[in-house]
């Protein structure tokens, strides 16, 4: 065990001036705990920020703003949620047992770590962990990991489910650091892995994500499904949040298509959306549109059945949303 100092912080802006190097935030300590254990993550600082009070979920005209501390079963069980967002509640519910759930935040899902078997295993290379020793999931074992958007540097997934239904939702997340407050779109939170693998999001150090805004339901139909390896508690082969608003005529008003487990942020399908604006909501307009958006897939040896089953999955759900 490294040593580390522990420290309470007494509001948000109590812990942005606490921050400096090598200080990490603890909100529910699900994942942070962990990789300090398996000594990936080895803090100097550790900054309690689990009893602000940012656990809230409110109504503010118009739209839901979630505390960051909100715990993942209060958000997923909440009357507002479940009534306006049940693609959300989903989403959450699938991403992670009852005990993890009962623990875990909601900005610390969305700033959960990869679960790449190389990034948490430190006698092993990783880019992400240490940039520039390499990453040996490109020719080792990535059966699980991305299609889209990964680099030469790393092919690491992102493992949140409910990021992908809050990029769906476009949800705004809220931050507070040392440059002051600023207000991040969804997607936007997470980036691609680049030649800086090591940075699963543009914060800053020392910023402190302090809530998550929902705007008003979109129109149409929703649903979030998921593909795993068993019924339990299992990452994501392959997921996807979506929303279906058909028009009266039959063709498609609105869509939008967030996947996961193919990439290293939550992948908005925005080829495919775009494709399916004034089209027949219909399977095969679906399939032309899913087949459209995956022609971007560069998958590798072990990891090439994602793709089909990306297919399958956004028009099989597709089709579930059309009336």
């Amino acid at each position: 065990m490294r040593p580390f100092d522990y420290a309470r912080a007494a509001s948000a802006a109590d812990a942005v001036r606490r921050y400096r190097p090598g200080t990490m935030y603890l909100g529910g300590g699900t994942n942070l705990v962990d990789l300090m254990r398996l000594g990936v993550a080895r803090p100097e600082h550790l900054l309690d920020v689990s009893r602000l009070p940012l656990d809230a979920v409110e109504e503010v005209r118009g739209r839901l703003r979630v505390g960051a501390a909100v715990r993942n079963t209060d958000l997923a069980v909440h009357p507002l949620v479940r009534a306006r967002y049940p693609m959300l509640a989903r989403a959450v519910l699938t991403g992670a047992s009852g005990q993890i759930r009962n623990m875990a935040t909601v900005a610390g899902n969305l700033l959960q770590r990869t679960r790449c078997a190389y990034f948490q295993d430190v006698s092993r290379p990783c880019n992400k962990r240490r940039p520039g020793s390499g990453c040996p999931a490109i020719e080792g074992d990535h059966s699980n990991l991305a299609v889209l958007g990964h680099s030469g540097a790393c092919v690491a997934t992102h493992p949140s489910d409910m990021a992908v239904a809050l990029a769906a939702l476009e949800a705004e997340v809220h931050v507070t650091g040392p440059g002051g407050d600023r207000i991040i779109p969804m997607p936007g939170l997470h980036r691609l892995p680049g030649d800086a693998p090591e940075r699963d999001t543009v914060l800053e150090p020392g910023d402190l994500v302090t809530a998550v805004e929902l705007p008003p339901p979109p129109p149409g139909a929703s649903l979030y499904r998921k593909v795993r390896e068993r019924a339990s508690f299992a990452f994501a082969l392959v997921s996807i949040a979506a929303v279906l608003d058909v028009a009266a005529d039959g063709t498609v008003a609105g869509c939008r298509i967030a996947l996961g487990g193919l990439a290293h942020a939550p992948w908005r399908a925005e080829r495919a959306e775009r494709e399916l604006i004034g089209r027949p909501a219909t399977g095969g307009a679906f399939l032309a549109a899913a087949e459209s958006e995956l022609e971007q897939a560069r998958p590798l040896p072990r990891n090439a059945y994602k793709v089909p089953m990306a297919r399958d999955l956004i028009v099989n759900t597709l089709e579930e949303l059309a009336p």
